[in-house]
């Protein structure tokens, strides 16, 4: 009989193995049921085989449910399950049966493998649980499974991406002392992090300093600290890092070159830049296209368009790398020393070189033209938006509402503003102050306090800026206990009224 059973139990796994060769899981899943029901005896092995199945086409739902299932029948799984299980929920973040897992685990006397403890330290820190994550990197110790570099490779980054920037030096400071010679990964986290909060001298001495001879550094590694030196203006600092890369036997990059390229257009030292980009070409490194447009970007800041516009059509063309970037770059500079009709002549310039407009560039030229009180072309402009099936943005309708509510022509910029409802593009606190703003203007308050309530309904929240219009326009109709009212409203948000307002309204109420 027990020959009969064990050869029984033979051929169920036998046909579950074949099934799940063939990708036929559902298959597989009604022989393992028939399995549980017969006579024959299981064991833990099957129910390991079977969720590790389970898993790896993530039917966690169904794992979760034989899961339970076998803890009543005295079967447990190993710690290379428990670890796949883990490690696949991490994915969808299923934090409760992680929990549930660990606890069986721990009552088991189970302990997951490194991998999986590294992968759940990971969702802890992506959550920005950094405080659980360093309770797990303390019970992995206790529980013989010591981290590794890159356990603390994923506290250090998790604690510097929650700017706990000291906690993450203390914690780089235990690795080198427990004999972990960090790698690149580990010092791309510690040096990305303090770059960031301008501690570029302490990422310089716990990286390329204490490490020394000790590490051989990539490129990206001296490319932040060259770029974190660089936003601080440090440039000789970061020069001097160049050269002790190179002689380290690290080229530095095009990466390399665009981050010293963006600090001298930045810094308008264009001089320097235009000689980096001929070294550049000297040394083989050639400037790629976010090269050009910053160079680009720096001659329109120091308002040297008509040189810009020679880099456009002379270079970046001949390489193919004008687009619409570059073009929206000198419009925009244009519209801002206020030469609108060349930055018009551009865009019809684009159209014959082949290079589409886009939002941007629409939106630059329409607030350019508004500004200017130069409606006709403005509306121009929108109806050529329309035909390209391009429509504006957010800020481009609010440009407009706040134009048309300047010039009184509120019940047109309401029409606009309800056009914008309409394509689904939620008004902001902005939009909705500039529709208020040209409603008081107008002694028009009553419309202006029905936005006020509108945009409340809607989740948009005043500010300081809202409060002040309807104040004012409540104070221009003498609606002296309303403006009170909404007084109190702006001190409950915690804004406060300025003295001349205040002083205004409670002399308008001593008045009356």
């Amino acid at each position: 009989m027990y020959k009969t059973l064990g050869k029984q139990r033979l051929l169920y796994r036998s046909r579950i193995a074949s099934y799940v060769k063939t990708g036929l899981i559902d298959h597989a899943i009604q022989v393992f049921d028939e399995m549980s029901q017969s006579d024959c005896r299981m064991f833990s092995v099957d129910y390991n085989r079977f969720l590790g199945v389970l898993i790896k086409d993530r039917r966690f739902e169904l794992s979760e449910y034989y899961y339970k299932s076998m803890n009543p029948k005295g079967f447990s799984l190993n710690s290379f399950t428990y670890s796949r299980f883990i490690s696949a929920l991490c994915e969808v973040k299923n934090f409760e049966l992680i929990f549930r897992l660990f606890d069986d685990m721990d009552r088991l006397g189970i302990v997951p493998d490194i991998w999986a403890f590294n992968i759940y330290l990971n969702l802890l820190c992506s959550a920005s649980l950094v405080d659980d994550a360093l309770k797990v990197l303390r019970l992995m110790g206790e529980k013989g499974q010591e981290p590794d570099v890159v356990s603390y490779t994923i506290i250090i980054s998790g604690l510097c991406r929650v700017k706990r920037h000291d906690d993450a030096v203390e914690m780089w400071k235990i690795m080198i002392k427990k004999g972990f010679s960090p790698d690149n990964k580990a010092c791309r986290a510690l040096v990305l992090g303090l770059c960031d909060s301008g501690k570029v001298d302490l990422a310089y001495e716990l990286t390329v300093g204490d490490m020394r001879g000790k590490i051989r550094f990539n490129v990206v590694i001296y490319n932040v600290l060259i770029d974190g030196f660089c936003r601080v203006g440090r440039i000789d600092k970061a020069l001097a890092i160049k050269t002790f890369m190179r002689r380290n036997g690290c080229e530095p990059d095009l990466i390399t070159h665009n981050v010293l390229l963006n600090y001298c257009c930045n810094a308008l030292m264009l001089d320097e830049a235009e000689k980096l980009m001929e070294k550049m070409e000297k040394g083989g490194m050639k400037p790629d296209s976010y090269s050009y447009n910053e160079l680009l970007k720096g001659l329109c800041k120091a308002n040297n368009l008509d040189k810009a516009y020679m880099l456009l059509v002379s270079k970046m063309e001949a390489k193919g790398f004008a687009d619409v970037v570059s073009y929206n770059t000198i419009i925009n500079a244009l519209c801002k020393d206020g030469r609108t009709r060349r930055a018009y002549e551009l865009l019809g310039e684009m159209g014959r070189k082949g290079v589409s407009p886009d939002v941007v560039t629409f939106t630059v030229l329409v607030d350019a033209f508004l500004k200017e009180g130069n409606s006709k072309v403005a509306k121009g402009l929108l109806d050529q938006m329309t035909k390209m099936s391009l429509f504006p943005s957010l800020a481009l309708y609010t440009t407009i509402v706040d134009h048309l509510c300047k010039n009184g022509a509120i019940s047109m910029a309401h029409n606009i503003f309800r056009d914008m409802v309409e394509q689904g593009i939620g008004p902001d606190v902005v939009a909705y102050n500039a529709l208020i703003n040209g409603y008081c203007k107008a002694f028009k308050v009553s419309e202006a306090m029905y936005l006020y309530d509108e945009m409340q309904t809607r989740g948009v929240y005043p500010d300081e800026v809202t409060f002040k219009l309807i104040i004012r326009g409540l104070i221009k109709e003498k609606k002296l206990s309303l403006a009170c009212g909404v007084w109190d409203q702006m001190m409950e948000k915690g804004f406060t009224l300025d003295r001349y307002l205040s002083d205004t309204l409670i002399n308008a109420i001593n008045t009356k």
